[in-house]
């Protein structure tokens, strides 16, 4: 089973920027983070942005449509910002071919810094890709969450089914 790894850029991807002080976006970090990973699935990756997801618009939801749309793999990983997550979910449930697998996950702290869980939460997309069915599901803090049935807690700085 071949994966497809699509990143849109969102916290997991931003690096500290020592002259500003901000958190900011340079390169896809995706191909280090498989490496660093020791991922032995084969996987092809592709970055469609590199934008905080608090400014994701339907514009740039329709571009990460349509890749996953034209997308032959069957099994695809889409690295997003997790502000907007739910949200680019919801939209692509009813829009993508029903035979493929999409998980969203992204990370509440840099990969570029200690104490990321970037690399857990992809590993656990990758995990989880494994079993789930297809459809479009959110992997975040070793969960997977049917779209319609998480939040975002803010105050924990973490996912979790709604009440």
């Amino acid at each position: 089973m071949k994966i497809k790894i699509f990143s849109c850029g969102g916290t997991f991807e931003k690096i500290y920027d020592p002259l500003t002080g901000q958190l900011i976006f340079k390169n896809s970090s995706i191909a280090e983070l498989i490496d660093r990973s020791r991922v032995t699935q084969e996987t092809t990756a592709e970055t469609i942005l590199l934008k905080d997801s608090l400014d994701m618009t339907d514009k740039d939801r329709e571009l990460i449509l349509n890749k996953i749309n034209l997308e032959k793999l069957k099994q695809i990983i889409l690295i997003h910002g997790t502000d907007t997550m739910i949200e680019t979910a919801e939209f692509l449930m009813s829009r993508t071919d029903p035979s493929k697998t999409i998980v969203l996950t992204g990370a509440m702290v840099p990969y570029s810094l200690k104490n990321s869980d970037a690399l857990f939460n992809l590993g656990s997309a990758f995990m989880s890709l494994r079993s789930l069915r297809a459809g479009v599901w959110i992997v975040m803090n070793g969960r997977c969450f049917n779209p319609n049935e998480v939040i975002k807690n803010k105050n924990l700085g973490v996912f979790q089914e709604k009440n």
